[in-house]
């Protein structure tokens, strides 16, 4: 699949706990109006099938909204084995949303713990998506294959 003008091809997924789907449209929306392909699995998607998509669909960027306040552990979990796999280990990725149960403290310290773990970017729920759009645009450009270029 080759870019134009500027396309990303984003990935798009909850963790594996998590059943929303409103935040997925909504997002899905946001990055298309952005003017990216967007490639999405839908709500409680298992930690293998992400990974098989990743190394298939080879996306510019991995998105990962979660809601249910289970983000930190499952997000940890899931981007541990991203980047352990041979193939997926340099897709940027990123999650945002509610990201524990306890309040904005227990979300600061969910951030750090999922940036620790692995994830380029991580958004609280109260953060500005237009910073979805500026990750994306300081992205490397990539072959159709996936290759950085």
């Amino acid at each position: 699949m080759a870019q134009r003008d500027g396309q990303r091809r984003v990935l798009l997924s909850t963790v594996s706990s998590d059943a929303h789907t409103w935040n997925l449209v909504f997002l899905r929306l946001l990055l298309e109006e952005m003017g990216h392909e967007v490639v999405s699995l839908g709500p409680c998607v298992p930690d293998r099938l992400l990974l098989d998509s990743v190394r298939r669909v080879r996306p510019d960027l991995l998105v990962v909204s979660t809601v249910n306040g289970h983000g930190r552990i499952d997000g940890v979990r899931m981007i541990r084995r991203l980047r352990a796999d041979p193939v997926a280990r340099h897709t940027p990725a990123v999650i945002g949303g509610k990201l524990g149960v306890a309040g904005e403290e227990e979300g600061t310290a969910a951030a750090r713990a999922l940036v620790e773990a692995g994830f380029d970017a991580v958004f609280t729920d109260t953060a500005d998506t237009a910073l979805i759009g500026r990750i994306l645009g300081e992205l490397p450009q990539r072959a159709p294959e996936g290759r950085a270029v």
